[in-house]
């Protein structure tokens, strides 16, 4: 979701900073100099030091680059050179998240810290009900033994005047399947034969240590080679800006795509797909279905919960569908899918029609880097023959909403909405082989669904409405006869 946070501004400068290096073709001669204009020496700094500050910032920029940052071989490599050989590069790999160690430093594991607060109280609730004897009274205050503790938070519930607080590693705790943890060094790595690439650890990240390897240079060297550009929009671009959708296509072309297609299109095809499925598989006597639009939640299947599988549709994504119409119109383009999450970055790069995705954040910094007002921009006037409810695609239930419309009246649906992907949505979708809780199951990675994405720049509760009314204004009402 949108953060309104430093570390989350400090990745947008840095976005746009970037951006209008690639605008003005000066990305080889000015990277180098990006970490010292935003830390500029005696002007204040946030970690150590000045050049603890400038190092961060040069790690991240290497992500942003396109680079993992244990691809670092040699310290004194300047980000010159990096940018020199992104823009030689051909090829990219489906490892999407990358951890700052630099960054990544202040978060201890230890989840239960005795405060200030504690009175060394006769009762000592927290030491008679410790299952390890892990604590002990020492200058007549608590303490709790780390290397004993198990976690378990039974003094923390017994205590009575709140002194045991929960310290918990946001990443680590925000992560639904364990797929980032500490190393000997206290430094957060990705296992990505875990990793469902929902993204959650990126909003987590006080530190803004993990990060997104972005496309933009490989974009902006594909163009430079006389490659045309196309654009797939998705339908939550509508959510990130209080303009006419017309207007907000029109600034994504003037940023430097030779056209512009809604992925709204292909949402249409994936009800009517999902719709005839569905009935199918409900005929032959399975219990339910779930869908297959979010590629967070099909990778959690995969790699965490195969009993599910059977279960899920076969029916591709609004992005796949629409990249091979796409790819059939521009045969020898380079197709630029342009939505709100890290995980539409590892469904591009396994599909062969998918060249690369520009993130909501990466176009919201290319407008500001090319200058651009929304409102201003010629207007790309959206395909009147798709169907309005294919964009409540990007909200919670709008899959499940756009299906119950095609089906008859009198269809038997009785929907289910998995509204986010934690650790209870988890031990829900593990229970529905066993015990259905409904016939057409919607599951979205992402609270609030693609609205609610990690690389979104605008408030997802304003952009529900904002999703909700375009949709009430532009879908016929039915008429009815007496």
């Amino acid at each position: 979701m949108a953060v309104n946070n430093n570390a989350t501004m400090i990745k947008r400068e840095l976005l746009t900073r970037l951006g209008r290096l690639i605008v003005e073709d000066r990305l080889i001669e000015g990277i180098d100099r990006i970490p010292l204009e935003m830390r500029p020496r005696n002007n204040g700094f946030t970690r150590c030091c000045v050049h603890k500050d400038r190092a961060v910032l040069k790690y991240k920029i290497m992500a942003l680059l396109g680079f993992n940052i244990q691809d670092e071989q040699d310290e004194l490599t300047p980000l010159s050179e990096y940018a020199r050989m992104a823009s030689e590069r051909k090829e990219q790999t489906d490892t999407m998240l990358t951890v700052v160690d630099e960054a990544c430093s202040s978060c201890v594991k230890t989840n239960y810290v005795v405060t200030n607060m504690c009175r060394g109280c006769v009762a000592r609730p927290c030491s008679v009900n410790c299952p390890k004897n892990a604590i002990h009274f020492e200058n007549g205050r608590a303490e709790i033994d780390h290397k004993i503790c198990v976690n378990c938070g039974l003094c923390q519930k017994v205590c009575p005047f709140h002194a045991i607080i929960y310290t918990p590693v946001p990443c680590e705790e925000s992560c639904p399947v364990g797929a980032i943890s500490k190393d000997e060094q206290g430094i957060e790595h990705i296992d990505n034969e875990k990793c469902i690439q929902c993204g959650k650890c990126v909003v987590a990240c006080p530190f803004g240590a993990v990060l997104e390897k972005s496309h933009l240079v490989d974009m902006s060297t594909r163009k430079k080679e006389g490659k045309e550009l196309v654009a797939m929009v998705a339908p939550a671009v509508l959510a990130q800006f209080k303009s006419d959708y017309g207007k907000i296509l029109g600034s994504i072309k003037q940023v430097g795509f030779s056209h512009v297609y809604e992925v709204a299109w292909g949402a249409v095809e994936t009800t009517r797909k999902e719709a005839e499925e569905l009935k199918e598989k409900l005929a032959s006597g399975q219990p339910f279905m779930t869908t297959s639009c979010c590629p967070s939640y099909v990778n959690l299947v995969n790699k965490h919960l195969d009993s599910l599988k059977p279960f899920v549709s076969h029916t591709p994504s609004p992005m796949a569908l629409t990249a091979d119409m796409v790819r059939e119109k521009h045969p020898d383009a380079i197709i630029v899918f342009v939505g709100p999450c890290t995980a539409k970055r590892y469904e591009a790069f396994h599909n062969a029609n998918v060249n690369y995705v520009m993130s909501f954040e990466e176009l919201g910094a290319m407008l500001v880097a090319n200058g651009l007002d929304v409102d201003r921009c010629e207007p790309v006037n959206p395909d009147i023959a798709i169907d309005a409810r294919a964009n409540g695609f990007a909200a919670s239930g709008g899959v499940l909403n756009c299906v119950k419309a095609s089906l008859p009246a009198d269809y038997p649906l009785n929907g289910l909405v998995v509204n986010g992907i934690d650790k209870a949505a988890i031990r829900l979708l593990k229970s529905l082989p066993t015990n259905p809780q409904g016939n057409f199951v919607e599951v979205m990675s992402c609270e609030g669904g693609c609205i609610g994405g990690c690389n979104v720049i605008a408030n997802p509760k304003v952009g529900q409405r904002q999703i909700a009314d375009y949709v009430l204004k532009n879908t016929p009402i039915k008429e009815t006869t007496v």
